[in-house]
């Protein structure tokens, strides 16, 4: 099966980087591309290549830009990403472990179909879990640590306005679970990820078409917000509304 054209982001070139207050952007410059962009990862160490194209592909994947039930092969989606197929192919193979995707012998890799039910289930895990943590954390975290989250904040709301659904979909899992992470319980932030991994957000594109994904993803800052106020109802509300998106404006059903 042909591969379906995606709007996969090159990873010969290194991502410009949101400016912030403190950090202006550096321009880019039409020069020989890199081969090992600096993209942060959790816990601060940076990711080898094959990582970086395992994290682009599966945010492809949850954004649907890898649509589920379609099969893709290794060499067709390596030109999209300016890779060799080799790299593509291995982070296909450990998406196979994540039960994402499903091999399919001498044509490629098929998305796996998630049924309403599995997305349901799973978002209602997470309100379990993310809702009371981070209203906890209004009271317990450092509020310098809240503040390092800013930057990572503001990378969200620059990837909506610029209708980068990969992007955005990285920064967010990045901010979330780095605000987790405060709570000290890392099997806590293991359990999220992988739930967050297996949400499917095909509602994303109609939102960046009607311009409403930016007014969305300023909701991070409005959590950081009330976290430094050290305000719990507010932070619950937040968070309420933010994982009710999960299953209405960015799936689709709203």
């Amino acid at each position: 099966m042909p591969a379906r054209t995606t709007n996969l982001p090159s990873l010969t070139t290194t991502p410009t980087t949101p400016t912030t207050p403190t950090t202006p952007t550096t321009p880019t410059t039409p020069t020989t591309p890199t081969t090992t962009p600096a993209i942060p990862a959790l816990g601060g160490r940076k990711p080898n290549f094959r990582e970086r194209v395992v994290d682009v592909l599966r945010a492809a994947l949850i954004s649907g830009e890898l649509r589920p039930g379609e099969v893709y092969s290794a060499p067709g989606l390596a030109p999209r990403l300016g890779v060799s197929a080799t790299p593509v192919r291995e982070a296909m193979l450990e998406l196979v472990k994540e039960g994402m995707v499903d091999v399919v012998p001498n044509k490629g890799f098929r998305i796996k179909v998630v049924s309403e039910k599995e997305l349901d289930e799973y978002t209602h895990v997470r309100s379990l879990i993310e809702i009371p943590t981070t209203v906890g954390l209004a009271a317990t975290a450092d509020p310098d640590d809240l503040k390092a989250l800013r930057p990572l904040a503001l990378e969200i709301v620059t990837s909506a306005a610029r209708g980068d659904l990969i992007a955005y979909v990285e920064a967010d899992l990045r901010f979330h679970l780095r605000l987790l992470a405060l709570a000290g319980n890392d099997h806590l932030v293991v359990v999220v990820r992988d739930l967050r991994r297996r949400a499917r957000l095909y509602g994303l594109t109609a939102l960046v078409q009607a311009g409403r994904l930016e007014a969305s993803a300023h909701e991070h800052i409005e959590l950081l917000d009330a976290l430094l106020a050290r305000d719990g109802d507010a932070v619950r509300d937040i968070m309420t509304r933010h994982l009710g998106h999960v299953r209405g404006l960015w799936a689709a059903r709203e």
